[in-house]
Protein backbone atom coordinates (compact mmCIF):
# COMPACT_ATOMS: atom_id res chain seq x y z
CA UNK A 1 0.00 0.00 0.00
CA UNK A 2 2.85 2.36 0.23
CA UNK A 3 2.22 3.78 -3.16
CA UNK A 4 -1.28 3.72 -2.94
CA UNK A 5 -2.95 7.46 -3.67
CA UNK A 6 -6.37 6.42 -2.72
CA UNK A 7 -7.66 5.40 0.33
CA UNK A 8 -11.42 4.76 1.29
CA UNK A 9 -10.84 6.78 4.46
CA UNK A 10 -7.93 9.29 5.58
CA UNK A 11 -7.59 10.07 9.33
CA UNK A 12 -5.76 13.29 9.91
CA UNK A 13 -4.21 13.11 13.14
CA UNK A 14 -2.92 9.70 15.55
CA UNK A 15 -3.96 11.17 18.81
CA UNK A 16 -6.39 9.74 20.69
CA UNK A 17 -9.57 9.32 18.61
CA UNK A 18 -7.34 8.90 15.34
CA UNK A 19 -6.29 5.41 16.75
CA UNK A 20 -9.37 4.30 17.58
CA UNK A 21 -10.53 5.45 14.46
CA UNK A 22 -8.10 3.01 12.57
CA UNK A 23 -8.84 0.58 14.91
CA UNK A 24 -12.64 0.16 14.56
CA UNK A 25 -12.96 1.08 10.74
CA UNK A 26 -10.07 -1.15 9.59
CA UNK A 27 -11.46 -4.00 11.46
CA UNK A 28 -13.43 -4.56 7.76
CA UNK A 29 -10.73 -5.26 5.37
CA UNK A 30 -12.17 -3.76 2.67
CA UNK A 31 -11.40 -0.63 4.30
CA UNK A 32 -8.20 1.16 3.04
CA UNK A 33 -7.30 3.49 6.25
CA UNK A 34 -4.04 6.38 5.89
CA UNK A 35 -3.63 8.10 9.41
CA UNK A 36 -1.02 10.84 9.20
CA UNK A 37 0.59 12.06 12.23
CA UNK A 38 2.53 15.57 12.31
CA UNK A 39 4.86 14.11 15.33
CA UNK A 40 7.41 11.26 15.46
CA UNK A 41 6.95 7.90 16.45
CA UNK A 42 6.48 7.24 19.70
CA UNK A 43 9.44 5.06 20.74
CA UNK A 44 11.07 7.36 23.06
CA UNK A 45 11.68 5.46 26.74
CA UNK A 46 10.20 7.98 28.11
CA UNK A 47 6.77 7.50 27.04
CA UNK A 48 6.34 4.05 27.84
CA UNK A 49 8.07 4.49 31.58
CA UNK A 50 4.83 6.03 33.44
CA UNK A 51 7.28 8.13 35.47
CA UNK A 52 9.39 9.58 32.42
CA UNK A 53 6.05 11.99 32.08
CA UNK A 54 8.14 14.52 34.86
CA UNK A 55 10.94 14.61 32.37
CA UNK A 56 8.98 15.35 29.26
CA UNK A 57 6.83 17.86 30.49
CA UNK A 58 10.05 19.26 31.90
CA UNK A 59 11.56 19.30 28.33
CA UNK A 60 8.60 19.96 26.30
CA UNK A 61 9.23 16.85 24.54
CA UNK A 62 6.93 15.89 21.75
CA UNK A 63 4.82 18.73 22.03
CA UNK A 64 3.50 20.94 19.54
CA UNK A 65 5.02 23.87 21.95
CA UNK A 66 1.69 26.22 21.95
CA UNK A 67 1.44 28.80 24.68
CA UNK A 68 -1.84 30.98 24.72
CA UNK A 69 -1.52 34.55 24.34
CA UNK A 70 -1.02 37.06 27.63
CA UNK A 71 -4.60 36.60 29.70
CA UNK A 72 -5.21 39.65 31.07
CA UNK A 73 -7.24 38.18 33.93
CA UNK A 74 -3.68 36.20 35.05
CA UNK A 75 -1.96 39.17 35.63
CA UNK A 76 -0.44 39.01 31.63
CA UNK A 77 0.85 35.47 31.45
CA UNK A 78 1.60 33.15 29.18
CA UNK A 79 0.20 29.69 29.81
CA UNK A 80 1.44 27.07 28.52
CA UNK A 81 -0.80 24.97 25.88
CA UNK A 82 1.16 21.43 25.88
CA UNK A 83 -0.51 19.30 23.21
CA UNK A 84 1.18 15.76 22.20
CA UNK A 85 3.29 15.85 18.83
CA UNK A 86 3.54 11.87 18.32
CA UNK A 87 1.81 9.16 17.73
CA UNK A 88 -0.48 8.52 20.16
CA UNK A 89 -0.99 12.23 20.40
CA UNK A 90 -1.58 13.20 23.94
CA UNK A 91 -2.05 9.58 24.59
CA UNK A 92 1.38 9.80 24.75
CA UNK A 93 2.71 12.28 27.05
CA UNK A 94 -0.69 12.82 29.44
CA UNK A 95 -0.96 11.65 32.96
CA UNK A 96 -2.61 8.75 32.22
CA UNK A 97 -5.67 9.48 34.40
CA UNK A 98 -8.61 7.62 33.10
CA UNK A 99 -11.81 9.90 33.95
CA UNK A 100 -15.42 9.17 32.48
CA UNK A 101 -16.92 12.65 33.56
CA UNK A 102 -20.12 12.21 35.03
CA UNK A 103 -23.35 10.94 34.25
CA UNK A 104 -24.65 14.30 34.07
CA UNK A 105 -22.19 15.81 30.98
CA UNK A 106 -23.66 13.23 28.35
CA UNK A 107 -27.18 14.27 29.87
CA UNK A 108 -26.38 18.06 29.21
CA UNK A 109 -24.74 17.11 26.07
CA UNK A 110 -28.23 15.70 24.66
CA UNK A 111 -30.27 18.22 26.29
CA UNK A 112 -28.61 21.37 24.59
CA UNK A 113 -28.43 19.40 21.18
CA UNK A 114 -26.18 16.73 20.67
CA UNK A 115 -28.91 13.97 20.51
CA UNK A 116 -28.01 10.48 21.10
CA UNK A 117 -25.31 11.75 23.67
CA UNK A 118 -26.82 11.33 26.92
CA UNK A 119 -25.05 8.69 29.63
CA UNK A 120 -27.51 6.06 28.71
CA UNK A 121 -26.28 6.38 25.04
CA UNK A 122 -22.68 6.55 25.49
CA UNK A 123 -22.43 3.68 28.96
CA UNK A 124 -22.47 1.18 26.13
CA UNK A 125 -19.37 2.26 23.96
CA UNK A 126 -16.89 3.16 27.28
CA UNK A 127 -18.00 -0.48 28.16
CA UNK A 128 -16.59 -1.82 25.00
CA UNK A 129 -13.75 -0.12 25.02
CA UNK A 130 -11.88 -0.91 28.21
CA UNK A 131 -10.90 -3.92 30.33
CA UNK A 132 -11.36 -2.80 33.86
CA UNK A 133 -8.90 -4.52 36.54
CA UNK A 134 -12.14 -4.65 38.92
CA UNK A 135 -13.73 -7.07 36.09
CA UNK A 136 -17.41 -6.65 33.47
CA UNK A 137 -20.36 -5.39 35.71
CA UNK A 138 -22.94 -2.55 35.01
CA UNK A 139 -20.68 0.22 34.78
CA UNK A 140 -17.36 -1.28 33.59
CA UNK A 141 -16.24 -3.35 30.71
CA UNK A 142 -13.65 -6.56 30.98
CA UNK A 143 -12.84 -6.94 27.19
CA UNK A 144 -12.08 -3.81 25.34
CA UNK A 145 -8.79 -2.86 23.71
CA UNK A 146 -8.00 -0.26 26.53
CA UNK A 147 -6.39 -1.39 30.12
CA UNK A 148 -7.26 0.26 33.15
CA UNK A 149 -6.06 -0.04 36.57
CA UNK A 150 -6.32 1.20 40.06
CA UNK A 151 -3.31 3.54 41.43
CA UNK A 152 -0.57 1.13 42.71
CA UNK A 153 0.82 3.78 45.25
CA UNK A 154 1.63 2.83 48.71
CA UNK A 155 1.70 6.30 50.21
CA UNK A 156 -0.09 6.27 53.46
CA UNK A 157 -0.56 9.80 52.51
CA UNK A 158 -3.49 8.87 50.91
CA UNK A 159 -5.65 6.86 53.45
CA UNK A 160 -5.19 10.52 56.15
CA UNK A 161 -6.32 12.41 52.98
CA UNK A 162 -9.15 10.10 52.66
CA UNK A 163 -10.30 10.96 56.37
CA UNK A 164 -9.70 14.56 55.74
CA UNK A 165 -12.18 14.53 53.11
CA UNK A 166 -15.08 12.30 54.85
CA UNK A 167 -14.10 15.20 57.99
CA UNK A 168 -14.92 17.89 55.42
CA UNK A 169 -18.23 16.49 53.68
CA UNK A 170 -16.78 14.30 50.84
CA UNK A 171 -17.39 11.00 51.09
CA UNK A 172 -15.60 7.92 49.43
CA UNK A 173 -16.25 6.13 46.05
CA UNK A 174 -15.21 3.05 45.42
CA UNK A 175 -15.06 3.93 41.71
CA UNK A 176 -15.51 7.27 40.38
CA UNK A 177 -16.20 6.10 36.88
CA UNK A 178 -19.03 3.63 38.26
CA UNK A 179 -22.17 4.34 39.78
CA UNK A 180 -21.28 7.52 41.75
CA UNK A 181 -18.57 9.68 41.30
CA UNK A 182 -18.65 11.99 43.67
CA UNK A 183 -15.98 11.96 46.55
CA UNK A 184 -12.57 10.73 46.98
CA UNK A 185 -11.60 7.70 45.29
CA UNK A 186 -8.73 6.05 44.53
CA UNK A 187 -7.31 7.12 40.74
CA UNK A 188 -7.08 4.94 37.46
CA UNK A 189 -5.00 5.14 35.04
CA UNK A 190 -3.87 3.84 31.30
CA UNK A 191 -1.44 1.27 32.76
CA UNK A 192 -1.05 -1.60 31.65
CA UNK A 193 2.26 -4.24 32.77
CA UNK A 194 3.94 -1.58 34.45
CA UNK A 195 4.04 0.59 30.94
CA UNK A 196 1.61 3.65 29.65
CA UNK A 197 -1.29 1.95 27.60
CA UNK A 198 -1.88 5.24 25.23
CA UNK A 199 -4.09 5.12 22.42
CA UNK A 200 -1.41 3.90 20.02
CA UNK A 201 -0.51 0.84 22.13
CA UNK A 202 -3.83 -0.01 22.82
CA UNK A 203 -5.73 0.69 19.01
CA UNK A 204 -3.16 1.91 16.47
CA UNK A 205 -0.77 -0.59 16.91
CA UNK A 206 -3.21 -3.82 16.59
CA UNK A 207 -4.69 -1.92 13.70
CA UNK A 208 -1.54 -1.41 11.65
CA UNK A 209 -1.11 -5.12 12.25
CA UNK A 210 -4.11 -6.07 10.08
CA UNK A 211 -2.49 -4.99 7.33
CA UNK A 212 -5.01 -2.52 5.84
CA UNK A 213 -4.11 0.29 8.19
CA UNK A 214 -1.37 2.33 6.71
CA UNK A 215 0.88 5.07 9.43
CA UNK A 216 3.01 7.91 7.85
CA UNK A 217 4.65 9.76 11.02
CA UNK A 218 6.58 13.09 10.57
CA UNK A 219 4.15 14.20 8.29
CA UNK A 220 1.67 17.95 8.20
CA UNK A 221 -1.45 17.67 6.76
CA UNK A 222 -1.66 21.53 5.02
CA UNK A 223 -5.34 21.92 3.73
CA UNK A 224 -8.68 19.71 2.77
CA UNK A 225 -8.75 19.30 -0.44
CA UNK A 226 -11.95 20.31 -1.85
CA UNK A 227 -14.67 20.22 -4.70
CA UNK A 228 -17.02 22.60 -4.05
CA UNK A 229 -18.14 22.01 -0.83
CA UNK A 230 -16.96 18.40 -0.73
CA UNK A 231 -14.00 16.76 0.65
CA UNK A 232 -11.90 14.66 -1.71
CA UNK A 233 -8.45 14.32 -0.07
CA UNK A 234 -6.07 16.16 1.89
CA UNK A 235 -2.41 17.49 0.64
CA UNK A 236 0.68 17.08 3.39
CA UNK A 237 4.28 18.48 3.32
CA UNK A 238 6.44 15.29 4.37
CA UNK A 239 10.76 16.08 3.97
CA UNK A 240 10.15 19.06 2.16
CA UNK A 241 7.72 17.84 -0.64
CA UNK A 242 4.30 18.30 -0.90
CA UNK A 243 1.87 15.34 -2.10
CA UNK A 244 -2.44 15.40 -2.35
CA UNK A 245 -3.77 11.78 -1.16
CA UNK A 246 -7.86 11.39 -2.11
CA UNK A 247 -10.60 9.69 -0.11
CA UNK A 248 -12.75 7.39 -2.04
CA UNK A 249 -15.48 7.67 1.47
CA UNK A 250 -14.16 10.04 3.81
CA UNK A 251 -11.80 12.73 5.15
CA UNK A 252 -11.77 12.88 9.29
CA UNK A 253 -10.18 15.54 11.51
CA UNK A 254 -8.48 14.01 14.30
CA UNK A 255 -5.97 16.77 14.71
CA UNK A 256 -7.28 18.02 18.20
CA UNK A 257 -8.91 21.04 19.67
CA UNK A 258 -5.97 23.67 17.98
CA UNK A 259 -4.68 22.00 14.72
CA UNK A 260 -8.32 20.99 13.84
CA UNK A 261 -10.36 24.18 13.39
CA UNK A 262 -6.73 25.42 11.91
CA UNK A 263 -7.05 22.91 9.19
CA UNK A 264 -10.80 24.07 8.68
CA UNK A 265 -9.74 27.66 8.44
CA UNK A 266 -6.67 27.20 6.00
CA UNK A 267 -9.34 24.80 3.92
CA UNK A 268 -11.74 27.57 3.83
CA UNK A 269 -13.97 26.22 6.47
CA UNK A 270 -14.39 29.06 9.43
CA UNK A 271 -15.38 32.20 9.80
CA UNK A 272 -15.78 33.91 6.33
CA UNK A 273 -14.22 37.39 7.85
CA UNK A 274 -11.60 36.07 9.70
CA UNK A 275 -10.52 34.05 6.92
CA UNK A 276 -10.57 36.86 4.39
CA UNK A 277 -8.67 38.78 6.60
CA UNK A 278 -5.88 36.26 6.54
CA UNK A 279 -6.09 36.42 2.42
CA UNK A 280 -7.92 32.45 2.15
CA UNK A 281 -10.97 32.21 0.03
CA UNK A 282 -14.22 31.25 2.29
CA UNK A 283 -15.31 28.18 1.07
CA UNK A 284 -18.31 27.08 3.56
CA UNK A 285 -18.65 29.91 6.08
CA UNK A 286 -18.77 28.38 9.29
CA UNK A 287 -18.76 31.15 11.92
CA UNK A 288 -18.21 29.24 14.60
CA UNK A 289 -15.43 27.07 13.88
CA UNK A 290 -12.69 28.03 16.72
CA UNK A 291 -14.96 29.52 18.79
CA UNK A 292 -16.38 27.79 22.21
CA UNK A 293 -12.65 26.93 23.16
CA UNK A 294 -13.05 25.58 26.80
CA UNK A 295 -9.99 24.60 29.03
CA UNK A 296 -10.21 23.28 32.52
CA UNK A 297 -8.56 26.03 34.87
CA UNK A 298 -6.67 24.77 38.33
CA UNK A 299 -4.13 25.89 41.20
CA UNK A 300 -2.15 23.82 44.05
CA UNK A 301 -2.35 24.60 47.44
CA UNK A 302 1.10 22.74 49.21
CA UNK A 303 2.46 21.84 52.32
CA UNK A 304 5.84 20.18 53.55
CA UNK A 305 6.02 16.62 54.82
CA UNK A 306 7.77 16.75 58.33
CA UNK A 307 8.63 12.80 57.57
CA UNK A 308 9.32 12.08 53.97
CA UNK A 309 7.08 10.04 51.98
CA UNK A 310 8.07 6.91 50.35
CA UNK A 311 8.74 8.61 46.64
CA UNK A 312 11.29 10.12 48.22
CA UNK A 313 13.49 7.34 48.91
CA UNK A 314 12.69 6.31 45.53
CA UNK A 315 14.20 9.94 44.14
CA UNK A 316 17.99 8.95 45.50
CA UNK A 317 19.95 8.43 42.23
CA UNK A 318 21.19 5.32 42.32
CA UNK A 319 17.62 3.62 43.22
CA UNK A 320 15.85 5.64 40.16
CA UNK A 321 18.69 4.70 37.23
CA UNK A 322 17.88 0.95 38.61
CA UNK A 323 14.26 1.66 38.18
CA UNK A 324 14.64 3.25 34.97
CA UNK A 325 16.08 0.30 34.02
CA UNK A 326 13.65 -2.48 35.87
CA UNK A 327 10.31 -0.06 34.00
CA UNK A 328 12.19 0.02 30.36
CA UNK A 329 12.95 -3.77 30.40
CA UNK A 330 10.38 -5.65 32.18
CA UNK A 331 7.89 -3.20 33.12
CA UNK A 332 8.33 -3.69 36.71
CA UNK A 333 9.39 -1.38 39.61
CA UNK A 334 9.18 2.02 41.25
CA UNK A 335 9.40 3.76 37.87
CA UNK A 336 5.91 2.49 36.73
CA UNK A 337 4.24 3.87 39.92
CA UNK A 338 3.54 7.63 39.89
CA UNK A 339 3.25 9.90 42.87
CA UNK A 340 -0.14 10.39 42.78
CA UNK A 341 -2.90 8.16 44.51
CA UNK A 342 -6.21 9.85 44.67
CA UNK A 343 -9.00 11.67 42.74
CA UNK A 344 -11.85 13.79 44.15
CA UNK A 345 -14.95 15.23 43.33
CA UNK A 346 -17.52 17.36 44.38
CA UNK A 347 -20.46 20.22 43.88
CA UNK A 348 -20.08 23.75 45.18
CA UNK A 349 -23.91 23.91 45.29
CA UNK A 350 -26.02 20.68 45.86
CA UNK A 351 -28.68 21.51 43.43
CA UNK A 352 -25.99 20.97 40.15
CA UNK A 353 -26.31 18.56 37.89
CA UNK A 354 -22.83 17.34 37.50
CA UNK A 355 -19.74 18.23 39.44
CA UNK A 356 -17.90 21.11 39.13
CA UNK A 357 -14.83 20.71 41.16
CA UNK A 358 -12.15 18.17 40.63
CA UNK A 359 -9.57 17.36 42.95
CA UNK A 360 -6.48 16.50 42.05
CA UNK A 361 -3.73 14.64 44.71
CA UNK A 362 -0.18 14.55 44.41
CA UNK A 363 2.28 12.78 46.67
CA UNK A 364 5.34 14.67 46.51
CA UNK A 365 6.44 18.03 45.99
CA UNK A 366 6.28 20.13 42.79
CA UNK A 367 10.37 20.63 42.47
CA UNK A 368 10.92 16.56 43.14
CA UNK A 369 14.32 15.85 41.62
CA UNK A 370 16.81 13.09 41.97
CA UNK A 371 19.46 13.37 44.97
CA UNK A 372 22.65 11.39 46.11
CA UNK A 373 24.23 11.44 49.82
CA UNK A 374 27.35 13.48 49.88
CA UNK A 375 26.27 15.07 46.23
CA UNK A 376 23.40 16.80 46.33
CA UNK A 377 20.72 16.85 49.17
CA UNK A 378 17.61 15.37 49.46
CA UNK A 379 14.65 18.57 48.58
CA UNK A 380 11.98 18.77 51.32
CA UNK A 381 9.10 16.95 50.97
CA UNK A 382 5.58 17.72 50.51
CA UNK A 383 2.37 17.29 48.73
CA UNK A 384 -0.09 19.28 46.85
CA UNK A 385 -4.26 19.17 46.14
CA UNK A 386 -5.02 20.84 42.81
CA UNK A 387 -8.61 22.04 42.90
CA UNK A 388 -9.72 22.15 39.44
CA UNK A 389 -12.58 24.55 37.68
CA UNK A 390 -14.33 21.93 35.63
CA UNK A 391 -16.98 23.83 34.02
CA UNK A 392 -15.90 27.42 33.22
CA UNK A 393 -18.58 30.22 31.80
CA UNK A 394 -15.73 32.18 30.36
CA UNK A 395 -14.95 31.02 26.03
CA UNK A 396 -12.26 31.31 23.90
CA UNK A 397 -11.10 31.14 20.79
CA UNK A 398 -8.41 29.51 18.45
CA UNK A 399 -7.42 31.81 15.12
CA UNK A 400 -4.98 31.56 12.32
CA UNK A 401 -2.35 34.00 12.65
CA UNK A 402 -2.08 33.92 8.82
CA UNK A 403 -2.70 31.41 5.86
CA UNK A 404 0.93 29.55 6.51
CA UNK A 405 0.09 26.31 7.56
CA UNK A 406 3.40 26.41 9.29
CA UNK A 407 2.21 29.19 11.56
CA UNK A 408 1.42 28.49 14.88
CA UNK A 409 -2.06 29.03 15.76
CA UNK A 410 -3.07 32.15 18.34
CA UNK A 411 -4.79 30.86 21.63
CA UNK A 412 -6.98 33.06 23.06
CA UNK A 413 -7.92 31.22 26.45
CA UNK A 414 -9.99 33.76 28.32
CA UNK A 415 -9.74 32.37 31.69
CA UNK A 416 -11.65 34.01 34.24
CA UNK A 417 -13.23 36.18 31.88
CA UNK A 418 -16.98 35.52 33.75
CA UNK A 419 -16.66 36.38 36.99
CA UNK A 420 -18.33 33.21 38.45
CA UNK A 421 -15.18 31.06 37.32
CA UNK A 422 -13.49 33.00 39.93
CA UNK A 423 -15.97 32.24 42.44
CA UNK A 424 -16.41 28.95 41.92
CA UNK A 425 -12.41 27.77 42.15
CA UNK A 426 -12.17 29.85 45.36
CA UNK A 427 -14.30 27.80 46.46
CA UNK A 428 -12.70 24.71 45.59
CA UNK A 429 -9.15 26.44 46.96
CA UNK A 430 -11.02 26.93 50.43
CA UNK A 431 -12.33 23.10 51.03
CA UNK A 432 -8.91 22.23 49.51
CA UNK A 433 -7.14 23.93 52.65
CA UNK A 434 -9.79 22.96 54.65
CA UNK A 435 -9.50 19.09 54.06
CA UNK A 436 -5.61 19.87 54.10
CA UNK A 437 -5.77 21.49 58.15
CA UNK A 438 -8.04 18.37 59.51
CA UNK A 439 -6.59 16.73 62.22
CA UNK A 440 -6.02 13.50 60.36
CA UNK A 441 -3.68 15.31 58.33
CA UNK A 442 -1.37 17.03 61.15
CA UNK A 443 1.26 13.80 61.62
CA UNK A 444 1.81 14.38 57.32
CA UNK A 445 1.43 18.17 56.89
CA UNK A 446 4.03 20.58 57.83
CA UNK A 447 3.51 23.97 57.04
CA UNK A 448 1.52 25.01 53.92
CA UNK A 449 3.63 26.60 51.71
CA UNK A 450 1.16 27.64 49.50
CA UNK A 451 -0.47 29.75 49.29
CA UNK A 452 0.49 30.06 52.69
CA UNK A 453 -0.80 31.24 56.01
CA UNK A 454 -0.98 34.71 55.10
CA UNK A 455 -3.51 34.43 52.19
CA UNK A 456 -6.61 34.44 53.91
CA UNK A 457 -9.16 36.71 52.49
CA UNK A 458 -10.88 36.32 49.46
CA UNK A 459 -9.04 38.91 47.62
CA UNK A 460 -5.94 37.69 48.59
CA UNK A 461 -7.06 34.32 47.51
CA UNK A 462 -7.80 35.34 44.56
CA UNK A 463 -4.76 37.62 43.64
CA UNK A 464 -2.63 33.71 44.16
CA UNK A 465 -5.20 32.43 41.57
CA UNK A 466 -4.32 34.88 38.98
CA UNK A 467 -1.29 34.75 39.67
CA UNK A 468 -0.32 30.90 39.94
CA UNK A 469 -3.80 28.97 38.39
CA UNK A 470 -2.59 26.91 35.13
CA UNK A 471 -4.31 25.19 33.21
CA UNK A 472 -5.24 21.18 33.14
CA UNK A 473 -4.41 20.32 30.09
CA UNK A 474 -8.09 19.49 28.81
CA UNK A 475 -8.92 22.25 26.19
CA UNK A 476 -11.71 21.27 24.08
CA UNK A 477 -14.99 22.36 22.21
CA UNK A 478 -13.90 24.59 19.06
CA UNK A 479 -15.87 22.49 16.68
CA UNK A 480 -18.63 21.53 18.58
CA UNK A 481 -21.55 18.57 17.80
CA UNK A 482 -25.26 19.71 18.60
CA UNK A 483 -28.09 20.69 16.23
CA UNK A 484 -28.11 24.53 17.55
CA UNK A 485 -27.11 27.06 15.16
CA UNK A 486 -23.72 27.35 16.89
CA UNK A 487 -22.80 24.03 16.42
CA UNK A 488 -20.00 23.18 13.68
CA UNK A 489 -20.84 19.29 13.33
CA UNK A 490 -24.01 17.63 13.09
CA UNK A 491 -24.25 14.76 15.73
CA UNK A 492 -22.45 12.24 14.16
CA UNK A 493 -19.80 14.63 13.87
CA UNK A 494 -20.17 15.60 10.31
CA UNK A 495 -19.03 19.23 9.25
CA UNK A 496 -22.13 21.22 8.46
CA UNK A 497 -22.03 22.98 5.16
CA UNK A 498 -19.69 19.65 3.54
CA UNK A 499 -19.62 16.33 2.51
CA UNK A 500 -17.39 13.54 3.08
CA UNK A 501 -15.86 15.65 5.68
CA UNK A 502 -15.72 14.57 9.42
CA UNK A 503 -14.35 15.43 12.83
CA UNK A 504 -13.64 13.46 15.67
CA UNK A 505 -11.18 15.05 18.22
CA UNK A 506 -11.91 17.00 21.48
CA UNK A 507 -12.83 19.64 19.68
CA UNK A 508 -16.01 18.30 18.63
CA UNK A 509 -17.09 18.06 22.48
CA UNK A 510 -19.96 20.56 22.96
CA UNK A 511 -18.87 21.48 26.44
CA UNK A 512 -16.70 20.20 28.75
CA UNK A 513 -17.06 16.99 31.21
CA UNK A 514 -16.30 16.15 34.66
CA UNK A 515 -12.59 15.65 34.70
CA UNK A 516 -9.85 14.55 32.47
CA UNK A 517 -10.81 14.67 28.73
CA UNK A 518 -9.12 11.76 27.33
CA UNK A 519 -11.78 9.05 28.01
CA UNK A 520 -14.19 10.90 26.37
CA UNK A 521 -12.54 12.24 23.45
CA UNK A 522 -12.04 7.78 23.02
CA UNK A 523 -15.63 7.28 23.51
CA UNK A 524 -16.72 9.93 20.89
CA UNK A 525 -14.31 8.05 18.32
CA UNK A 526 -16.02 4.18 19.77
CA UNK A 527 -19.77 6.03 18.81
CA UNK A 528 -19.21 7.83 15.72
CA UNK A 529 -16.94 4.70 14.37
CA UNK A 530 -20.84 3.12 14.48
CA UNK A 531 -21.92 5.75 12.21
CA UNK A 532 -19.09 5.26 10.00
CA UNK A 533 -19.55 1.93 9.54
CA UNK A 534 -22.85 1.99 8.70
CA UNK A 535 -23.56 -0.32 12.09
CA UNK A 536 -26.65 0.29 14.48
CA UNK A 537 -25.83 2.20 17.95
CA UNK A 538 -25.09 -0.13 20.79
CA UNK A 539 -28.60 -0.28 22.58
CA UNK A 540 -28.65 2.47 25.31
CA UNK A 541 -27.93 1.08 28.54
CA UNK A 542 -30.85 0.56 31.01
CA UNK A 543 -31.10 1.60 34.58
CA UNK A 544 -28.07 4.00 33.77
Amino acid sequence: MAGTKEYDYIIVGAGSAGCVLAYRLGADPNNRILVLEAGGPDTDPLIHIPLGLGKMHEKRAHDWGYDAEPEETLNGREIEAMRGKVVGGSSSINVMAYVRGHRGDYDRWAANGATGWSYADVLPYFRRMETWEGGEDTWRGGEGPLQTQTARSTDPLWESWIEAGKATGLGFTEDYNGETQEGLGRSQSTIYQGRRHSAARAFLRPAIRRGNVTLQDSTLVTRVEMDGNRATGIAYSRLGKTEIVHAAKEVILSGGVFNTPQLLMLSGIGPADHLNDVGIEPVVDSPYVGKNLQDHLAVQPTASRPNPGPFRDVMRFDRMALSIVRAHLFGSGPATVLPGGLHGFMKTKSDLAATDIQFLFRGAPGNAYMWFPGIKPAYTDGFGLRPVLLHPESRGEVLLRSADPFDKVRIIQNFLDVPGDLETLRTGVKVAREMMHQPAMDEMRGTETAPGDSVKSDTEIDDWIRRTAVTAHHPSCTTPMGTNDEAVLDTECRVKGAENLRVVDASAMPDLVSGNIHAAVLVIAEKVSDHILGKPYLPTARNA
